[in-house]
């Protein structure tokens, strides 16, 4: 099953299903993302929209792009509201956003569907304006090397999905080599005593170049 219509069919249930990793994510995107001011925004994977009702908070302007045409429609049914623009798009392709748009990216759970990091870097580093924010929120490497991946439930029973493993490392060359500097990393885990593996990591790079 092609990852585009794995989440197609997965929209009707992703906000409501028990989700730690989903819901793990909001809470690394609203507590790294309180301290940075921002304005313009471009959400790459918005999805249903879970993270773009609080982004509305702070920002005046949002483009959130998903590959996904039903997780678009779920998003659009929440968030009625001229400063968000929700559009489809292949991340792996061109992004179809003016240069310099942005002073943050936001990418939450969608890198480990993609293969190519450096074009994502390179596409962010294009849309960005300089010393705009690139926030990235994704499953940790570590537990994607103890077999967890993105999955879900349906009455036929778990449907898992193509993935692909990034190393912590690739994340930070990747970016250097695009003309980000590193500015904060931070892993999270499911309970407050960090024990076993932490379910997320999550990166704040700064547009230099």
């Amino acid at each position: 099953m092609s990852i585009e219509k794995a989440y197609n069919i997965w929209a009707n249930q992703y906000d409501t299903n028990a989700n730690r990793t989903r819901d793990l994510d909001k809470v690394s995107t609203i507590e790294t993302l309180s301290k940075y001011d921002f304005k313009s925004v471009l959400e790459l994977g918005c999805g249903t929209g879970k993270n773009t009702k609080w982004l509305l908070e702070k920002a005046t302007r949002i483009i959130g792009l998903d590959f996904s045409q039903e997780m678009l429609k779920k998003a659009k049914e929440k968030i009625s509201d001229e400063r968000v623009i929700f559009k489809r798009a292949d991340l792996t392709e061109s992004w179809e956003v003016d240069n310099n748009f942005a002073d943050l990216i936001t990418c939450s759970l969608t890198l480990e569907h993609i293969e190519n990091l450096n074009h994502i870097f390179n596409q962010a580093n294009l849309k960005l304006k300089k010393n705009g924010l690139f926030f990235i929120s994704e499953l940790h490497p570590f537990k994607q090397y103890s077999g967890s991946k993105a999955r879900y439930e349906t009455e036929s029973g778990t449907k898992e999905l193509e993935v692909y493993i990034h190393h912590i490392s690739e994340y930070i060359d990747d970016a250097k080599n695009n003309g980000f500097e590193f500015v904060e990393m931070k892993e999270w885990f499911d309970e407050k005593t960090k024990k076993g593996l932490p379910r997320l990591i999550s990166f704040v790079f700064k547009k230099q170049l």
